[in-house]
Parts: C-alpha cells; structure tokens; sequence
C-alpha cells in the first residue's frame, strides 16, 4: 500500500484529506527511520579493531534492528488496514442492530496495531542504547538523532492506543492497554533521553 511510496508521496498523503495514512503510520516510519540510524552505527562499527571486542555483541544488535526495522515499515500499511474499517463503523446509524459491537472489534483492531508500534519501539530504544554505549565514537551523533526518533515514534504510537481505548465498551481491556502504554511510555522516554543526554553531553 504505502511502502513503495516515495518521501515526497507519502507526506502528501499525510498533509492531504485522506484517513489514511495517519498518526500510526507516521510513528511506525519515524520509528523504523530511529533505528535504521542504530543500525548504521553497528554498520560503521563492526570490522574496526578499536571495536574488535564488541564485534560479534555488535552482529547480533545489527541483526535484531533489521527485523524491527522491517517489522516497523510493515506496520505503516497494518495501521492503514486496520483504520478503514473503523472509520466505515463510525458512520453505522446508532440505531442498527451490531453497531455496538461492530464498533468495538473495530476499536480493539485498531488500537491492536499502535500497540505494536509502541512495543517495537520500546524494543529499538535498549538496542539503540547498546549501540550508543558500544559503537564507534565517530557515530554517536546517529545513535543519539534515532534515540529521539524512536521517543517521538514511541509517544505518537501511546496516543493512537488511547485514542482507541478511550472509547471501548470493555472498560476492563481498555484500562489494562492504558496501564501497559503509562507505565512503558515513562520508562522508555526516559531510556531515549538518558541515550541523547548522554552522547549529546559527550560532544
């Protein structure tokens, strides 16, 4: 759907009338662009013998941010797909049989795949921290731009989960989302930060 768009599309489809692509979307590719930069750092690191020690540690990181960067881009068009049919349920007269519980499965789905997004991302900010702490000196400007990549990815995927669960019949599923989303959301911010803070104090 939109992963042979180019930049210049994709931005125009954003800025443009259309649903989708939306907030979930933009914060899976800034997310997927966040450690796309981590990754560069191994790719910049590994065959140095300044590094030689960290190298296979390396090689594993490098590995696990191709698959969360790949993972990432596919949820772009997973938060396209499961948008649509919400928006189409939001139009079902108040008064028809199974709106309700039309509407909630629709919810649930579309809550399901920023939830994902946000899990990622919490995932590629400890793999960005170890590439900031064990990769090559002369790259730690990328580590720190794609730590804060990832916080902003991170906190756009947090309000696309409660801009869903916020209206959930299931109060009980909708608060147990909410908890996971407060209490990660606090933590892996922080993880971001202490990334930027502490390369960006280094320079």
């Amino acid at each position: 759907m939109f992963e042979n768009t180019t930049i210049k599309e994709f931005t125009e489809l954003l800025a443009s009338p259309s649903s989708v692509p939306g907030g979930g979307g933009a914060s899976a590719l800034v997310g997927a662009i966040g450690i796309a930069l981590g990754d560069m750092v191994g790719e910049h690191t590994v065959g140095k013998k300044k590094y030689a020690e960290v190298e296979e540690e390396l090689k594993v990181l490098m590995a696990h941010a191709q698959d969360l960067r790949a993972r990432l881009v596919e949820c772009v068009d997973k938060d396209a797909v499961a948008f649509e049919p919400l928006s189409k349920a939001y139009s079902i007269p108040k008064d028809e049989p199974g709106r309700d519980e039309t509407l909630e499965k629709c919810l649930r789905d579309a809550a399901a795949v920023p939830m994902e997004i946000f899990d990622l991302c919490c995932e590629a900010i400890d793999v960005t921290y170890e590439f900031g702490t064990k990769g090559s000196k002369l790259m730690l400007s990328d580590a720190a731009t794609g730590a804060e990549m990832l916080r902003a990815a991170l906190k756009g995927a947090a309000v696309n989960v409660k801009v869903n669960t916020r209206l959930m019949k299931d109060r009980e599923y909708a608060e147990s989302l909410d908890r996971k989303v407060d209490e990660k959301l606090q933590k892996y911010s922080s993880v971001a930060d202490e990334i930027f803070d502490m390369i960006y104090n280094s320079l």
